[in-house]
């Protein structure tokens, strides 16, 4: 449950692996913010091209219209002064200034809500997620279901051989698994190592 306090800005992470409902619970939270009649903002960033260019979109196809941008300081430059609610989704794959931006926009009476991975490929913590886990006000762990096993599903786990930490993917790149089979698939102790 969100308490929503008035005159006090905060941020909320929805965190979790590939297919767990991380962007589709972020459009649920910014159309209810629409209803409400705030003024709402959503950013992408580029890299994200999987579905729409030019909105969020959830892997059950439910989409919002987003601003793209490469870098935090266009998300800066493009933020509109009137926004009361502000989406970033796929936040992991901005750099460590995206913590910074979202702590202003959250000392500036805003909300602030980010949906993205908090563990990349190899279960490793991705980007700026930790800090932004330790600084937000509002954490929602989602779970997806293991592919391998049905049970709860915590970690990613990439098909493709590539080492990149970066690698955008759908169905195809990436299972949902959860620790054990995550393990197993990986049998020696995550043998190749990222490359950032």
């Amino acid at each position: 449950m969100i308490l929503q306090p008035s005159d006090v800005g905060w941020i909320e992470v929805i965190c979790g692996p590939m297919f767990s409902g991380k962007t589709e619970e972020l459009i649920r939270r910014l159309k209810r913010a629409n209803y409400a009649r705030q003024q709402v903002q959503i950013f992408k960033p580029q890299i994200d091209d999987r579905y729409q260019s030019e909105a969020i979109v959830s892997h059950s196809q439910v989409a919002l219209p987003s601003v793209v941008v490469s870098t935090v300081e266009q998300m800066r430059a493009a933020l509109n002064s009137q926004v009361e609610v502000i989406g970033i989704d796929e936040v992991q794959f901005f750099d460590a200034s995206v913590v910074d931006f979202c702590e202003e926009l959250a000392d500036g009476e805003r909300r602030v809500i980010v949906a993205g991975l908090d563990q990349d490929y190899l279960g490793k913590p991705f980007g700026p997620m930790p800090r932004l886990l330790a600084s937000a006000e509002y954490i929602t762990k989602l779970l997806a279901i293991c592919i391998k096993c049905g049970n709860p599903a915590n970690r990613s786990y990439r098909l493709a051989s590539d080492p990149q930490q970066v690698l955008v993917g759908t169905a195809e790149q990436y299972e949902a698994r959860c620790r054990r089979c995550f393990r197993e698939g990986y049998p020696s102790a995550h043998s190749f190592q990222a490359v950032e």
